[in-house]
C-alpha cells in the first residue's frame, strides 16, 4: 500500500511539485542502462478504460469527476509502490504541469484544459506514472534509462495485474482492450525508445534508419513524441499499431530487432567519421563545448543542438571530462518550465535565454576537455 498521503479536498489547490523531487532528477537520463551511448531511455505504456463508464470523449466533468475518483481510489490500494505523489493535474499550477511533460510523466494533451484528471508518480525514481483522464481513463507508464524494455514492460504489467483485481476493464472477446483510439486496441501497449542518432545525421543516413522502422510499422517522432520535432539528434521509435499483435511480438520486434540494428549502425556510423574525418568531428564538438561555456544567450533548439554534440563529443573521448550525465540532465534543465524551477523566477522568453545561458555556463565551468 502506498503511503502517499490522502489527497487536497477538492477546493484547494494542488501545491507545487516538491523541490527535492525536482533537484533528484529524471533517472531516464541518468546515462544508465543497456546501449545507453545511443538509447537515452525505453517506455511502455498502456491504455486501459472502465467497463461501464463512457469514453472520455463523450464524458461529462460530472462523469471525469466519478472516474477520477475511482481510479485514483484504486491507485492508492493497489500496492504500487512504497512512495508515490498524486496530483490533481486540473489544480497544478501550469508550470508544474509543463514541468511533468518536460519529465516525460504525462503527455501534452493531458497538461491542457481544467477537467478533471489526475496523475501518479512512483518517488524517487518516477520510474512508473499513470495518467488519469487522458485520452483513456486510465494510462500507465513505465520509463527506464537506456535499452531496457522488457524491465518496463514487466513494471506496467504488474500494475495492470493488480489495478485489473480492482477495476473491470473494458474488454471484447474479439478486439481485445477497448480504447478511445482505434490504434491502440487489442493489447493497448504502446512501446518506445529514444535514441541519440547524430552520426546518422551528420552521414546523411538518418533517413535509412527511419525507412528501416516504418517498414515495420514503427513511427518515428522527435522528442516529445507525436508532433514534435527531433531536436539535439533525438529520436522516439514506437509501434503505430497494436490490435493483432502480442506484448511480445511488439517487444521482440523494438528489442531485439529494430533497435539493435539502429544502434549498430549509429555506432558504426560515428566510427567512420573518426576515422575518415576526425578533425571535423573534434571541430564541431569543441565548437559546441565553446559555444555552451561561452554563450549568454541560449534558444532551447540551439542548446539541445549544442549539448547533443557535445554529447557525442563526451562519448567518443574528444571531451573526456565532459560526462555524459552531465549533458543528459542538462538536455531537460534547460526546457523552459526547469530553467523557472531551478532558478525561482517566472521569466518572458527574452530573460529565459540569459538564464538558460548563465545555467549551462554555471554547469560546465569545469569541462575542459
Amino acid at each position: 500500500m502506498s503511503d502517499t498521503p490522502p489527497p487536497p479536498p477538492p477546493s484547494s489547490p494542488q501545491p507545487p511539485i516538491p523541490p527535492e523531487q525536482l533537484r533528484a532528477g529524471a533517472h531516464w537520463l541518468t546515462g544508465d542502462g543497456a546501449d545507453n551511448d545511443v538509447v537515452i531511455s525505453s517506455r511502455v505504456r498502456i491504455a486501459r478504460n472502465i467497463d461501464g463508464f463512457a469514453f472520455l470523449s463523450k464524458a461529462d466533468n460530472d462523469l471525469r469527476q466519478q472516474t477520477l475518483e475511482l481510479c485514483r481510489d484504486r491507485l492508492m490500494h493497489c500496492g504500487l509502490g512504497r512512495r508515490t505523489l498524486w496530483l490533481d493535474v486540473h489544480k497544478t499550477p501550469t508550470l508544474d504541469r509543463t514541468l511533468l511533460v518536460e519529465r516525460h510523466l504525462m503527455s501534452k494533451e493531458h497538461a491542457r484544459g481544467d477537467a478533471p484528471r489526475g496523475l501518479l508518480v512512483s518517488l524517487p525514481d518516477e520510474h512508473l506514472s499513470v495518467m488519469v483522464n487522458e485520452e483513456d481513463h486510465l494510462r500507465l507508464q513505465s520509463l527506464r534509462a537506456g535499452l531496457a524494455l522488457s524491465q518496463a514492460w514487466a513494471q506496467v504489467n504488474d500494475a495492470d495485474d493488480r489495478l485489473d483485481g480492482l477495476i473491470d476493464f473494458a474488454f471484447s472477446p474479439r478486439f481485445g482492450y477497448l480504447t478511445s483510439c482505434p490504434t491502440n486496441v487489442g493489447c493497448g501497449v504502446r512501446m518506445s525508445v529514444m535514441l541519440h542518432l547524430p552520426a546518422l545525421r551528420l552521414t546523411n543516413d538518418i533517413d535509412k534508419a527511419k525507412r528501416a522502422a516504418r517498414d515495420m510499422n514503427l513511427t518515428v517522432r522527435g522528442f516529445y513524441g507525436e508532433g514534435s520535432e527531433a531536436t539535439g539528434d533525438l529520436y522516439q521509435i514506437s509501434n503505430q499499431t497494436t490490435l493483432g499483435k502480442s506484448e511480445a511480438a511488439l517487444l521482440n520486434d523494438i528489442e531485439a530487432d529494430i533497435v539493435p540494428d539502429i544502434v549498430r549502425a549509429e555506432r558504426e556510423a560515428r566510427r567512420r567519421i573518426m576515422d575518415v574525418r576526425r578533425r571535423f568531428m573534434e571541430d564541431l564538438c569543441w565548437r559546441a563545448l565553446g559555444t555552451l561555456r561561452a554563450a549568454r544567450l541560449l534558444a532551447p533548439e540551439e542548446a539541445l543542438t549544442m549539448l547533443s554534440l557535445a554529447r557525442l563529443g563526451a562519448l567518443l573521448g574528444i571531451l573526456p571530462n565532459l560526462s555524459e550525465a552531465t549533458v543528459n540532465q542538462l538536455m531537460l534543465m534547460v526546457q523552459p518550465a526547469h530553467l523557472q524551477r531551478i532558478t525561482g523566477q517566472d521569466m518572458d522568453q527574452q530573460r529565459r535565454r540569459e538564464a538558460r545561458a548563465d545555467l549551462v555556463r554555471a554547469r560546465l565551468a569545469g569541462a575542459h576537455g
